[in-house]
This record gives structure tokens, sequence and C-alpha cells, in this order.
């Protein structure tokens, strides 16, 4: 039977919210297939407004690797602003795709892709407005399977009690594979109901059932363990690696958007995963090993997906866009194969030890020359040498002078408070490495017009990472770090004006850290939030730590533990964390001992370029490095007459 589009009704609501374009779907290159001619159907959702979703590129992989299969359809959903959700609520209108405006509890799968923890609440918010219960043990076979995704699901436990499954690692190929489960269950008439179809997913050692699972927990309030409670579920759940980028060159269609977007530009995965070992970094840890795309791989994606969209910018993405074995013959190859089109190319940030003046020059060739971004995260030798960060303030002074001696007159500098070990002094020596920089630009331009932009963040330890073991600090310590690092800068006459300082206050990287680390427990603290009112975490205008913590005072005492417990609290190498039954291929023990390393301050090479430093992966996952060079050239295009 087909199902019936809301947007009637919804149109009706439009006229009274902001930025109504953002629901009425129809983008260039979105897919709307017909709902009887498929017999498996995905909504896949970023939950997040429409200008922050639409251009992940998770989402929009899955959403064509899954379109292009026969019998197979996958519609997008995003989270509605509070004035849409409101009049929803009122006028009874669920949760609804944009693509063909379905509502979502009819599809078979709710798949949501996390790539921060602060989605949770916008999550519950579009369960509930879809009309599926909040939590899996009161779902039916008619409801759709919510899965969680991205790297924030490498820790789904907070989310355990409202997810029906989680996949780890890279999602391709993986869809795929629980497509074909989920479509023969049906076939067969959906046997022993939901329970069985989640089973069949678990038993293959890739999907992970947090229902399947129970956790036992000691009576300081540590975890005892965490033991399988079906027959045939593993002890363990591994990750999900593609091997060979060339393989997937997805999107080939990339989504260009009807609104305004945080990313306006068409981009290209050019590798996935990061062997530096910055021991902070979670995203470089998971998704190991490296795998490049290839030189003429790339070629092919930027010449296809700007045919497919139009944009005018290309953006390179990867965690170290700059450590690609080509990226000079990359950068130069494209530059000069659009330099009549002017198509501008972009990297997310450069390493400081990766720039170099051609690079940049090719990568400003056709577009706009804007701003630097360098990250040395740490603010003295000391602390990059405990974060494995092995850049030395020689190396950055160098960088940026030959940036301003190019040209250039805004360089951004982007740090962390609050990393293990970390003194008041270490933070305060970003003021004396900024004054650095201004003073060697100024010198080597001969002009005072120039700038210099100090961002910082706040540290949270995440799961799979060296710093997993790590205390946090608190949100008032990292507050009163910044406040003095604050009125240094402010306080120097002579370069203060010329050093731009942004920085984010503490409170946000607590509930983080509280979601980042937390146990099935927290869940209860998600709920409360969301049914206190919480959305859009991720948002500083509706972000509000007093509720968190409010929620929390709540509901932890009972369970004997609080907030500091799960944030500011170091953990022992005997603990059971609540990730461990699931494998990112990094061995416990080389996480710990690169823990020790860094209370050491040694620093450790990358295994891209030296002998493999047995982090685990390969051998656990069956994978290996895939890097150039290819020893192949990007040749411009030619006219076929």
């Amino acid at each position: 039977m087909p199902v019936e589009s809301v947007f009637p009704r919804l149109e009706a609501l439009l006229p009274h919210v902001q930025k109504p374009i953002q629901y009425v779907g129809g983008e260039l290159n979105s897919t709307v297939k017909d709902w009887d001619e498929c017999d498996v159907r995905w909504a896949l959702m970023y939950p997040d407004a429409y200008e922050v979703g639409l251009p992940n590129q998770g989402v929009m992989i899955l959403y064509e690797v899954l379109n292009e299969r026969p019998g197979v359809l996958a519609e997008r959903t995003y989270s509605v602003w509070p004035d849409l959700e409101a009049l929803m609520r009122e006028h009874q209108v669920p949760q609804f795709t944009v693509d063909a405006h379905r509502p979502v509890k009819a599809f078979d799968v709710f798949g949501l892709s996390f790539s921060t923890e602060l989605g949770y609440t916008n999550m519950l918010t579009a369960l509930d407005l879809a009309g599926i219960p909040l939590e899996s043990k009161d779902r039916t076979v008619e409801d759709p399977i919510v899965l969680a995704g991205g790297h924030a699901a490498f820790n789904p436990e907070p989310i355990a009690d409202f997810i029906d499954a989680a996949i780890i690692g890279d999602g391709e190929q993986a869809v795929l594979d629980m497509t074909e489960i989920i479509r023969a269950w049906k076939a067969e008439g959906r046997p022993g109901g939901r329970e069985e179809v989640l089973l069949r997913l678990a038993k293959t050692g890739s999907v992970y059932i947090p229902a399947f699972y129970d956790v036992e927990y000691l009576p300081d309030g540590r975890i005892g363990r965490v033991v399988p409670n079906r027959s045939g579920v593993p002890w363990r759940v591994s990750k999900h690696t593609v091997m060979d980028l060339d393989e997937w060159p997805y999107p080939k269609q990339p989504l260009v958007p009807l609104a305004e977007t945080v990313h306006e530009r068409m981009s290209v995965e050019i590798f996935r995963g990061c062997t530096r070992g910055c021991r902070f970094c979670q995203a470089g840890m998971i998704t190991r090993p490296v795998r490049e795309r290839s030189i003429t791989g790339i070629g092919d994606m930027v010449e296809k997906g700007l045919k497919a969209t139009g944009f005018e910018e290309v953006g390179l993405l990867s965690l170290s866009s700059a450590d690609h074995s080509e990226i000079a013959d990359v950068a130069k190859g494209l530059a000069d194969r659009y330099e009549e089109d002017k198509i501008g190319l972009s990297l997310p940030s450069t390493r400081v030890d990766a720039f170099n003046v051609d690079l940049a020059n090719e990568l400003t060739r056709n577009g706009r020359r804007s701003g630097l971004t360098f990250a040395p995260e740490g603010g003295s030798e000391r602390m990059r040498k405990v974060i494995n960060k092995m850049v030395s303030e020689d190396d950055l002074i160098r960088t940026v002078s030959t940036a301003y001696g190019n040209g250039w007159r805004q360089v951004k500098l982007y740090f962390m408070c609050g990393l293990p070990t970390e003194t008041d002094e270490d933070v305060l020596q970003i003021a004396d490495m900024a004054t650095k920089v201004i003073a060697k630009g100024r010198e080597v331009s001969g002009s005072n017009d120039i700038r210099c932009t100090v961002s910082i963040g706040g540290f949270v330890p995440k799961p799979h990472t060296p710093f997993q073991w790590a205390p946090q600090l608190s949100s008032e310590e990292t507050d009163a770090r910044l406040a003095k690092l604050r009125d240094k800068i402010r306080g120097d006459k002579k370069y203060g004006r010329s050093i731009g300082f942004r920085y984010h206050d503490g409170k946000p990287g607590i509930v983080e850290g509280l979601l980042s680390r937390g146990d099935r427990r927290i869940g209860a603290v998600i709920r409360a939030v969301y049914e206190d009112g919480g959305r859009f975490d991720g948002w500083r205008e509706y972000f509000s730590y007093d509720r968190w913590m409010a929620c929390a005072d709540k509901t932890l005492p009972e369970m004997g533990v609080d907030v500091d417990w799960y944030t500011t609290r170091e953990r022992t190498y005997e603990e059971v964390l609540p990730w461990d039954h699931l494998d990112s291929g990094l061995d416990k023990d080389w996480l710990w001992e690169d823990w020790q390393d860094s209370l050491d301050e040694t620093e450790v090479e990358d295994c891209r370029w030296t002998p493999c430093f047995d982090c685990g992966v390969c051998p656990a996952m069956q994978t290996e490095i895939q890097i150039g060079p290819t020893g192949k050239k990007l040749l411009p295009l030619t006219v076929v007459k």
C-alpha cells in the first residue's frame, strides 16, 4: 500500500515558521522512489537542523548507496525547529522525510548518524513526533528498527534504551548487508517478529543490539561485566572498515540545498583514517587504518560532482588532508584543470608541518585567499608532547612567517584547554605564542595590518583513545584558566589588539563528557532533559547547563553515581569501560601504554612512514594501510569532438 504524504497538512503550517524552505524538499539530485516497488525502506537522519544536516557527508553517502539498489528506498529527515515542533504537535503532523514527506514511522529502518553526543535529545524529539515509542522495549513489529551510526555510536551505551541497533565504523557495506537481512526476513513473512530480525542482525557479529546484553555493576558503581543474554550473540561486536575507497566513489550526485547551509561546496573525501596518533583525537583512532583515494579517483569524483551540482568550490576532506601522499599533485592538477572556471579549492585545516606556500597558492589560485587555520592544540612544547602533536614553536613561527611573507593577513590558531597534566602556565603560553606570531608577521610583511585569532575549545576525553582513562577538567577550572589567558592577551598593549580571542566556556564540555563516557544509567538523564524541553543542545542559544545538571541530580544519586563520577574522575586499567565490548580494532593494552607514554611526555611517530607500533587495527580488522604515491598525474580535461 502506498504511504500517504503528510505535505498537505504540513504546508498549511509553513507560513507560520522560520525558514520554511528547509522542510519542502525537492533539492537537485534528491531521489523519490515508488514506495510499492521497494521492499526495504530507510529513513536517514542527521539529528540537527537542515542547514547542518544536509551537507553531512555520511548521510549523503548512505542515501545514495541505498537508493542505487533496486528495491531499496532511502529518504532523509532532519530535526525540526521548536516553532514547527509545537505546530506539528498541535495539528498532529508526524516526523516526516523531506523527500516525499512520508511519515518516519512507516519505514523499516530509522537510521541516525551521530557525529556528536549533543544530538541525543533531538533523537528523542524525532521519535516522539514520529509516534515511535522512545524505548526499544516498548516497540512492536510495526515500528522501524532504530539504528545509530557515526562517530558517537562507538559508545552507544547512554542511548542503549532508545535504539534497537548500532553500527560502528564505515557504513557503506554495512547498510547493504543489513538491508539484505531485513529483506529476507520480510520475504519470509516476518517470522519471530522484531526479536527474530534483531537476532539475525546480532549474529553477524557486526551489528550491536544493546537489548541482547546485560550490564552488571559493582557496589562502587563501576561496571562488573557486560554479558550477552541470548545464545549466538557475540561477546564483542566489531567495527566495519571499507577498503579501497576508489570502489566507493560516493556521493556521485551530491545534494544541492535549497536553503542556506553551513557548507556551500562540493566535497570529496580524499582519504579516510589518520595515524598521526594525536592522543585526544577519537576520529583519528577509530578510523584507522589510513586509506587513500587515488589521485585519478579524486579527479573523477570532482569532475562528476561539479557537473552534477554547479558548485564553485571543492572541499578536499579528511582528518588531515595535507597528509595525502599526492596532495601537491592533487591540488595543482585540480587548479590547472579548473583555472578557466574559477573553481576554488579548500582544505578543512592545514597541519603546521605539512604547510608549504606552493600548496597554499594552488589551493587559492582560482578562489579567494581566505585566512589559514592551523591547530597546534597544546599551548606549550610540553603539552604538545603529552598529546603527541609533534609541532614545535619554531615550526609554527616558521610556517606563519612564510604565510605572512607571501601575502596572507589572517591566521587562525586552534588550541584546547583542560588537557591531561595541563597547568595554568601551559595555557598562558598560548598568549606568548600568539604575540610571537604577530611580531614575526609584522616583521616579514612590513605591515601592522595582520591578524591572529586564537580559538580555544575545552578538552573532552573520548572512548577508544589513550585519554579514555583521563580525568576531565571541571567547568569552573576551565573558565578560570581561560579568564587568565584572556586577561593576558588583552593586557598586551603592543600586540593584544591584533589578536582575536574566541573560546567556549567549560559547561558544554562537561555535558559532552558525561555523554561521551557514560553508560546505560545516563539514559535516564537524557530522557529527563528531553522531557524538560531540552532540544538542539549543540546550539548555544538552546543549550542549558542548568537543565542538564538538575536532571542529573534528580536521576543519578539513586544509582550511586553523579556527574563528577563520569567526568572529572580518573579511571584505572582494571576498570571495565562501558564500550569495552565494542571492538574498534585498537588493542586496549596499546591504548593504556600510550596513555602512560603521554604522562612521560613520550612522542610516537606516524606509522604510515615508520615500522608498525602494534596498535592492533590492521591484524584485528584484517585491513592494511593503503597509501600512494600512484605516480599518476591529474591531466586537464579535454573536449571530445
